[in-house]
């Protein structure tokens, strides 16, 4: 684990490869794939098809990573092959963006989701067992306040192309709307310069509600007052289910938690 997370920091600078444009700050570690996060097989064990069965929403309602599979979400999330998934969704989110005739007044928005979505908390998790410890809500918004949150490149590379081709932007989060200055913060140091709409939760007017009805209901209040959602991107299937979900959906990958 401490060697992961040596790699990781040790090659947090290098230039990002693929659809990224020039400059752009590869913040997510390519670290060669072991333990079959490149597709080998795992004696007696199939983590890469618990992987598959967490991202197509068929195992649900799981509280941490199994044990055994540490190592196997570790390689995947610092190696190659979650950068090539996340490049394959935003690659298609553009050309899916670039296919639509705009309205041009300014209401055409698109929806990204914040965590594992535009900012990457895999230097946390590379210190907490990429998922397979116990969610701690004190220790994660410690981290959330130091707002050193790198961005997920794939993510940077769509936004600045849905900003050019006039398409607003919203970022709709789960994180708590105490937090908003660090966020917003956060966001612009990684080169997310620019919104519409930063929209983060108040605990007590959805204090026991899941996260599905929150953003259904913050998508609703959107729509309400004259926005079109032609793009919706998240990486739990809580970002993207539920109701006034957009036009269309984008799913990035992300088996380290659950949220309903």
């Amino acid at each position: 684990m401490a060697l992961l997370l040596l790699l990781f920091l040790a090659n947090i600078l290098t230039i990002s490869e693929g659809t990224c444009e020039p400059g752009i700050v590869k913040q997510i570690h390519l670290l060669r794939p072991r333990s079959g996060a490149g597709g080998n097989s795992i004696p007696g064990l199939s983590c890469l098809s618990w992987r598959l069965a967490v991202e197509t929403n068929n195992i649900i309602g799981w509280k941490t990573v199994p044990e055994e599979c540490e190592e196997y979400v570790g390689h995947y999330m610092l190696g190659k092959q979650y950068r090539k998934d996340s490049r394959a969704v935003a690659k298609e989110a553009f050309l899916y963006a670039q296919s639509l005739k705009l309205a041009g007044d300014g209401k055409d928005i698109w929806i990204f989701d914040i965590d594992e979505t535009t900012l990457s908390n895999t230097p946390y998790y590379a210190q907490h067992g990429f998922g397979a410890e116990p969610y701690n809500a004190t220790l994660f918004d410690k981290w959330v306040m130091e707002g050193a949150a790198p961005a997920l490149p794939e993510s940077l590379w769509l936004y600045n192309k849905l900003l050019s081709l006039g398409i607003k932007v919203v970022f709709l989060t789960g994180r708590h709307e105490s937090q908003r200055n660090t966020t917003a913060s956060n966001l612009k140091n990684v080169g997310y310069h620019a919104w519409n709409k930063l929209i983060l939760k108040e605990p007590s007017k959805y204090s026991g509600k899941t996260a599905v009805f929150y953003k259904s209901k913050e998508r609703e209040m959107l729509e309400k007052k004259g926005y079109r959602i032609i793009g919706n991107m998240g990486d739990q299937w809580s970002d993207l289910l539920g109701t006034n979900t957009g036009n269309r959906t984008f799913k990035l990958p992300d088996p380290m938690y659950y949220i309903s």
